[in-house]
C-alpha cells in the first residue's frame, strides 16, 4: 500500500466523522450551546433557589427547635464542606460519564434529601438531609457543573452565554421564594420540602436526561457553532498575550505551583464568603428587624430578580472589558449590601432594603457570569476541568463557612455587626486577589487594555 493511500485510508474516517456531526447539527435551527444555555437557565432557576430555600426554613427551624443559629446555620455548612469530599473528582465524572448522568445523579440526591428531611428532629438529620444531599449534591448541577460544560460551547461570548444561563437564578428567585414562603406559611417548612422535592424530580431530572451533551466536537461543530453548515469561522475575540504561558499544557499539578492558582483560590474563598453569609442570614436579620417575613422572602426573591441584569449585563461586559472589572463589581456590590444591612438598624426603612437589594443583585451577582470563565482562560487545556474542580473547593469553603462564622459571631456577639465587617473585608480582599490572578496578562478579551 502507498503512502498516499494509506493517508486516504485514514483521512475517511475522520472525514465521515464530520459529516455525520455536520448532519447532526441541521436538526437545530440555532447553535446547541445556546440550547444548552437555555437548559441551564431553567435548571439553575429550580435547584440554585431549592438550595436558597434554607433561608426561608431557617426562621421556622430555629422557631419549632430553639437551636442556636451557629448550629442550624451550619445545615448549609455541613453541605458545601462535605461536597468537598469528590470536589476534586466532579471534572473526572464530567469527562467520564457526560452531563447526562451527572446532573440527573445530583438532581435525584437532591430530591431525596427534602423528601428525608421532613422527618428531621435532630440537628444530624438536617445536617445530612438539606446538608450533604441537598446543597453539597448541588454542585453536581448548579454553578459548578454548568461551569464546567458551558465554557467549552463559547469563546467569543462565554461571559454573556454564562451570564445568560445563571441569570435563571435570578428568575426562579422572584418567581419561586415568595411563593416558598406562602408554601411555609400554610403547609409548613416540611409541606415545602415535599413540593421542592417533586419539582426538581419532575420538572428539572427529565429536561436533564435528555439534553445535555459535553462539547461541541459531538455534533461536529467548534465553540460557537463554528463548522457548521453554511457558516464561515470568525475570528476569536480573546488574544492571547503570554504566549509561553498559553502554550502549557497545564495539568493539577502544574497549576497548584503557581502563584495565580492560589491567588484564584483565594479570591473564590473571599468572594463567596461573602455571597452567601448575607444570603443565609438576611431573611432572619430582617424579621429581627421587624419587617414581614412576605416582605423578607419578595426581598430575597428581588435579589435574584436584579441579579438577572448583573449577571447577564457584567457576563456581557467581560467579554468586553476583562474578567477582572465583572469581579470587581461584585466586590463591591457586596460591600455597598453589608453597609445597608449596618445602616438597617438605625434607619429601617424599606429603601435602605432596596439599597442592599440592588447591590446584590445589579452588582455582586456578576461574579456568577465569570466564575467560570476566569480559570478557562488561564488554564485552558484538557485538565481544565480537574484544575476548575479543585478551585471550587475553595468556594465551597467560602459559601459553607460564610453562613456558619456569620451565625457563631452573632451567637457570641448578640449582633450580625462584626460578621458583617469581615465579610466587607472579604469582598475587597477577593477583589486583590482577582487582580493579581491577572487573567488579562494571559489572554485578553474584546478591547480590554492589557
Amino acid at each position: 500500500m502507498t503512502a498516499q493511500a494509506g493517508d486516504r485510508l485514514r483521512a475517511r474516517p475522520q472525514a465521515e466523522g464530520r459529516r455525520a456531526g455536520a448532519a447532526r447539527s441541521r436538526r437545530w435551527p440555532i447553535f446547541y450551546g445556546w440550547v444548552l444555555v437555555a437548559t441551564a437557565f431553567v435548571t439553575m432557576g429550580i435547584v440554585v433557589n431549592a438550595r436558597t430555600a434554607f433561608s426561608l426554613f431557617f426562621p421556622s427551624i430555629l422557631a419549632e427547635f430553639g437551636w442556636t443559629r451557629a448550629l442550624t446555620a451550619a445545615t448549609f455548612t455541613t453541605g458545601l464542606l462535605a461536597s468537598n469530599l469528590f470536589t476534586p473528582f466532579l471534572g473526572l465524572l464530567m469527562d467520564r460519564l457526560g452531563p447526562r448522568v451527572l446532573f440527573p445523579a445530583g438532581l435525584g440526591l437532591m430530591s431525596l434529601g427534602l423528601v428525608l428531611a421532613t422527618a428531621a428532629r435532630e440537628p444530624w438529620h438536617l445536617h445530612l438531609t438539606l446538608g450533604v444531599l441537598v446543597a453539597g449534591a448541588s454542585v453536581f448541577v448548579s454553578y459548578m457543573g454548568h461551569s464546567l460544560l458551558l465554557p467549552n460551547w463559547f469563546v467569543r461570548q462565554r461571559g454573556l452565554a454564562l451570564g445568560l444561563a445563571f441569570s435563571g437564578v435570578g428568575v426562579g428567585s422572584f418567581l419561586l421564594l415568595p411563593w416558598i414562603q406562602g408554601l411555609i406559611e400554610r403547609m409548613g417548612w416540611r409541606g415545602a420540602c415535599w413540593v421542592l422535592a417533586a419539582l426538581l424530580a419532575l420538572v428539572v431530572l427529565p429536561l436533564n436526561a435528555l439534553v445535555p451533551r459535553r462539547r461541541p466536537e459531538e455534533l461536529g461543530l467548534g465553540p460557537d457553532g463554528d463548522g457548521a453548515v453554511g457558516r464561515a469561522p470568525r475570528p476569536a475575540a480573546v488574544d492571547v498575550v503570554d504566549p509561553v504561558w498559553a502554550a502549557t499544557e497545564w495539568t493539577l499539578g502544574r497549576a497548584v505551583r503557581t502563584a495565580r492558582f492560589w491567588w484564584l483560590f483565594c479570591g473564590y474563598f473571599m468572594g463567596l464568603f461573602a455571597w452567601y453569609a448575607v444570603q443565609i442570614h438576611q431573611t432572619k436579620y430582617l424579621l429581627d428587624l421587624g419587617f414581614s417575613a412576605e416582605f423578607a422572602a419578595y426581598a430575597l426573591g428581588l435579589v435574584g430578580l436584579t441579579g438577572i441584569a448583573g449577571q447577564i449585563g457584567w457576563g456581557h461586559l467581560s467579554d468586553r472589558i476583562g474578567r477582572e472589572w465583572a469581579w470587581t463589581a461584585s466586590g463591591v456590590g457586596f460591600a455597598l449590601c453589608y453597609l445597608a444591612l449596618l445602616a438597617l438598624p438605625a434607619h429601617p426603612t424599606r429603601w435602605l432594603v432596596y439599597v442592599m437589594v440592588a447591590a446584590q443583585g445589579l452588582l455582586g451577582y456578576g461574579l456568577a457570569s465569570v466564575f467560570g470563565a476566569i480559570p478557562m482562560e488561564l488554564f485552558q487545556g484538557a485538565r481544565y476541568s480537574s484544575i476548575f474542580a479543585v478551585l471550587n473547593i475553595a468556594s465551597n469553603l467560602g459559601a459553607g463557612t460564610g453562613p456558619w462564622v456569620t451565625g457563631w459571631i452573632y451567637d457570641r456577639a448578640g449582633s450580625y455587626a462584626p460578621a458583617f465587617w469581615l465579610a466587607i473585608a472579604c469582598s475587597a480582599a477577593s477583589v486583590v486577589c482577582m487582580w493579581l490572578a491577572a487573567p488579562r496578562k494571559v489572554r485578553r478579551v474584546g478591547g480590554a487594555p492589557q
